[in-house]
């Protein structure tokens, strides 16, 4: 029973709830308007309970971020958070924080990544949660620099912003996890060591480590093939070369650094199996690694569950990034 709930779970009907359009339709052909309401109020509810999902463990202390732009690209401005713990001192160890949304979509500063950012900060760690350029207007190459730029905003205004330079790790949610993964591994294999100053580890959660891995007969996500497309400009069969060159798992060398990675088996979105590769890539090359698994756990399990099995990996990720910056 339960391996038929699994199969269910993970199956195109379900992982891009087709039934709600079904219930729309039948709803629609007895009386449109109907329809198209509950439409409405289902998009509706979808959207806000996204948007409100929260990591599982309630931070009671108030903290509160303050707000910079770290650069400006076509008429725009690009800005991040930082979020200081309570005890702040003149050198705080940070974590630079990515969120996800496909490149697509999602912001430094909703639910979610507020969320990971104040149950950081109640541990100790400075956090950065930044804003970078979506992949239907621009490239993935401007995304990296947006990622690269924030980061060397951070580490060059250090003194203002109270953090220690060199003590950073870097930490990402999905395509956040993807661009945080892909910026060490390739420095690190290019031995670019002035880009990878004071870069202590990664965390990373459900990443993309391998994007054509994201077009598998398994994966039932719209959204994440629309997305990936939509980034890279073209499939996976098109635009192989491209794929190769922005998938993590293909930088791994001897000079990676520390890395946690944490994924849902029952991720519909990025490919459990995706993440296993890339933990075997990392033992080839023997780095030192973590490797969490929420056995029931989709994508977005850190925000969306709120069982033990998910407070454990929060807690897990906390010990992780405190022993790699040696706190």
């Amino acid at each position: 029973m339960e391996k038929i709930k699994e199969k269910l779970k993970k199956s195109y009907f379900i992982a891009n709830k087709v039934y709600l359009f079904l219930i729309f339709i039948l709803l629609a052909i007895e009386d449109f308007s109907l329809g198209f309401y509950y439409f409405l109020i289902s998009l509706f509810i979808y959207g806000w309970k996204t948007l409100k999902s929260k990591v599982p463990i309630e931070v009671s202390k108030k903290f509160k971020s303050r707000t910079f732009v770290y650069k400006r690209a076509q008429n725009r401005d690009l800005k991040l958070d930082l979020w200081l713990p309570s005890n702040a001192r003149k050198n705080n160890p940070l974590v630079f924080f990515c969120h996800g949304g496909g490149w697509i979509s999602g912001f430094r500063n909703q639910p979610n990544n507020v969320s990971w950012c104040k149950y950081l900060a109640s541990k100790g760690l400075a956090v950065v949660s930044i804003d970078y350029r979506y992949g239907y207007r621009n490239t993935m190459e401007d995304i990296l620099s947006d990622y690269t730029d924030a980061l060397n905003y951070v580490k060059k205004n250090h003194k203002k912003l109270s953090i220690d330079k060199d003590n950073i790790v870097l930490m990402g949610l999905s395509a956040g996890a993807h661009l945080s993964l892909l910026y060490t591994a390739y420095h690190t294999n290019e031995n670019n060591k002035e880009k990878m100053k004071g870069i202590k580890s990664v965390v990373a959660y459900y990443p993309p480590t391998d994007l054509s891995a994201i077009f598998v007969a398994e994966n039932k996500s719209i959204f994440a093939r629309f997305a990936t497309k939509k980034t890279l400009k073209g499939s996976p069969v098109k635009k192989e070369e491209i794929y190769n060159y922005y998938s993590p798992i293909n930088w791994i060398s001897n000079n990676m650094v520390s890395c946690l990675i944490a994924h849902g088996k029952m991720d519909t979105t990025v490919p459990f199996k995706s993440s296993v590769n890339f933990i075997k890539v990392l033992k080839k090359y023997k780095i030192k690694y973590t490797f969490l698994v929420h056995r029931k756990g989709g994508h977005s399990f850190d925000t969306k569950l709120k069982d033990i099995g998910t407070v454990n990996i929060l807690e897990r990720t906390v010990r992780f990034i405190k022993k790699t910056i040696d706190i």
